[in-house]
């Protein structure tokens, strides 16, 4: 059975099988080694105050993830979400257990692409997990805020980590949105300016990602409003707060998304109306042209069928009149065409 879990601060080792991020022992806000998990557990648990273990795992499979729980005693359905993955974003508890499966994103510069990875995180009784999933959104720079704040630390305690990890998530949203918006004025200039140079591709692609956004965030809205209720498990009062705070964020986001929704719908309408109109331009000037050459080729085609009692075969003028007549004829459709926005 895994028992120990030492390690360097913010390190990465594995012990056995199981990948440890990182893991900590946090007494009066301030961070301390790792020793024996089960006597550290039972050591903080009758302590006074706020001290906690917070123990990081990425990617763990079911056995790696078991070595963890021997000594956690955490919820079968909670264990198997976090080590299965791909959960719709949630918070729920489990007896004394709160359990979170949040999605992370990441904005790449280079494609326009949103990256999604997840973090799930169990808080309970003087213990914290939290298992990442894929390469976005590590949590190491969210343990060292945290570390540099001890007295906060000390007094929010497993609750606060909640807390950090949330705001944090949805402070990404908030760049993330940021940058789709620009993205949108890109779109929009290209589809209405003077030179249309938008692609269907370019909409669809960024369609996809907003909605991939919404499946992030709008799912969230609630169990956030529920830790910031009087109603949840979160006791302190300022904690509370601050999870209203981010409850605001969250808000600000999905009720952009939304806007997001509808404009990229209604941009990508115009667009194939600008090129079903297009198209009919086209047309109309493919079939001008195509009846302004029809006279000459059916007069053409007359005199060309080589018969010998033909007038104006033996006129001196009859080639620089029938010339003539086509070129009249192919100047007055010309003028009727154009003055009618055919050309």
């Amino acid at each position: 059975m895994w028992r120990s879990c030492w390690a360097w601060p913010g390190g990465s080792s594995t012990r056995g099988d199981a990948l440890i991020v990182d893991r900590a022992v946090y007494r009066d806000g301030v961070r301390h080694e790792c020793g024996d998990l089960g006597g550290d557990l039972v050591a903080l648990r009758s302590a006074p105050g706020n001290d906690f273990l917070w123990i990081g795992l990425k990617d763990p499979t079911d056995k790696e993830f078991a070595e963890v729980n021997d000594e956690l005693g955490l919820h079968p359905l909670a264990v198997e979400d976090a080590v299965s993955g791909r959960q719709r974003v949630k918070v729920e508890r489990y007896g004394s257990t709160i359990f979170a499966a949040l999605k992370t994103l990441a904005y790449l510069d280079e494609t326009s692409d949103i990256e999604t990875g997840e973090i799930m995180i169990f808080v309970g009784e003087r213990f914290v997990v939290t298992v990442r999933r894929g390469d976005v959104a590590p949590l190491g720079p969210v343990r060292k805020i945290m570390e540099a704040d001890p007295e906060r630390l000390a007094e929010d305690g497993p609750a606060g980590v909640l807390h950090k990890i949330l705001d944090t998530v949805v402070d990404t949203y908030l760049e993330i949105d940021l940058e789709v918006a620009a993205d949108l004025d890109d779109i929009e200039e290209a589809v209405f300016g003077s030179n249309d140079t938008a692609h269907s591709g370019s909409i669809y692609r960024l369609k996809r990602e907003v909605l991939e956004f919404r499946r992030a965030a709008a799912p969230l809205g609630q169990p956030v409003s529920w830790l910031a209720g009087e109603t949840g498990p979160i006791t302190s009062t300022e904690l509370r707060l601050r999870f209203r705070d981010v409850s605001d964020h969250l808000l600000r986001v999905t009720d952009h998304i939304e806007t997001y929704e509808r404009l990229l719908t209604d941009i990508f309408n115009a667009h194939l109306a600008q090129i079903s109109i297009q198209q009919n331009n086209d047309m109309r000037k493919i079939s001008a042209w195509v009846a302004i050459a029809a006279v000459p080729t059916m007069v053409a085609g007359i005199y060309g069928m080589n018969f010998d009692e033909m007038p104006e075969l033996h006129w001196d003028f009859g080639y620089p009149l029938v010339l003539a007549l086509m070129a009249l004829i192919c100047g007055l459709l010309y003028r009727a065409f154009k003055r009618s926005g055919w050309l």
